[in-house]
């Protein structure tokens, strides 16, 4: 009796049968490199998945057995959320801010088509309006007002210049003139001196303002100062009789009235409640008035 053949044999011998189909493998022969990889990275992804799990489990069991409590999610609340909105409003209201300055900054829509001069009495306005050279048109937040406003001051007459944006288109100056306090006789006329010393003007004096009698008169001399102190310090009625102020020195100084009567001041200590002794002591007759001491204050 013939052995039969083992299958073997016959899936090994496929030459001596081309026309037969090869038996199918075993299905891990047939799984193709492409599909093996998609499953190895399924299984891959499993395993952290399972590892991931086992690591929760066991914090929570730790928690658990510590007794703190598992963290909860954080949310915003409603006042991040408002905080949030209130600030993208606010960048968005910056952002138009800029817009509207750079616009205004950048374009005749707001420039000083008019100059108003406030102030004026011996300084005439087309004299402010030229000391401010500020060009007709020119936009207003370009206008820089301190520059402008010591451009102003310099004029000898002005003793202080306030520069203002009025928009639409107006460019406002307020001027404060220098007032004439005492003046001095030079080659050239007669010089104003303001209360801090400056010789701001050369014009004829108005009436009623004494002459200056100090070697050195400016405002940085201190004979002038301790003098302009007297005069300032002297009630309107008693300052209108002075018709001359000497100060040789800061410590002696006298004033000389209209009527020719003199007043010996001595320094500049007690200045104000000397101005009120001489008030009261000038109703009385004589011609010497000394409130140097005005504990003591004589009359000759």
């Amino acid at each position: 009796m013939t052995e039969p053949t083992e299958p073997a044999a016959e899936s090994e011998a496929p030459a001596e049968n081309p026309g037969e189909n090869p038996p199918e493998p075993d299905g891990e022969d047939t799984e193709g490199p492409r599909r093996r990889a998609r499953r190895e990275r399924e299984e891959r992804r499993a395993a952290q998945a399972r590892a991931r799990a086992i690591e929760t489990a066991r914090a929570e069991a730790k928690r658990k057995v510590m007794g703190a409590e598992a963290p909860q999610p954080k949310t915003l609340g409603r006042g991040t959320v408002r905080g949030l909105k209130l600030l993208m409003w606010t960048a968005l209201l910056a952002v138009v801010v800029v817009g509207i300055g750079l616009l205004l900054y950048f374009t005749p829509i707001m420039s000083a088509r008019s100059i108003v001069v406030v102030g004026v009495g011996a300084v005439t306005q087309d004299e402010v309006v030229a000391a401010a050279a500020v060009a007709p048109g020119t936009p207003l937040l370009q206008v820089n007002t301190d520059a402008v406003a010591e451009r102003v001051a310099g004029i000898r007459r002005v003793a202080s210049a306030r520069v203002q944006r009025q928009y639409p288109s107006t460019l406002r100056i307020t001027i404060v003139e220098r007032v004439p306090v005492v003046l001095r006789d030079y080659p050239d006329g007669v010089h104003l001196f303001d209360k801090d010393g400056v010789d701001f003007a050369t014009a004829p004096p108005p009436p009623g303002i004494p002459y200056l009698d100090t070697e050195n008169p400016g405002p940085g001399d201190p004979a002038t100062q301790a003098a302009l102190q007297v005069m300032t310090s002297l009630r309107p009625d008693v300052a209108v009789q002075v018709g001359r102020v000497s100060a040789p020195s800061v410590a002696a100084i006298t004033l000389t009235l209209i009527d020719g009567r003199t007043v010996v001041w001595g320094t500049t200590d007690r200045t104000e409640e000397k101005a009120l002794k001489l008030a009261a002591l000038l109703t009385q007759p004589g011609q010497v008035y000394d409130v140097s001491s005005p504990d003591l204050p004589t009359v000759k």
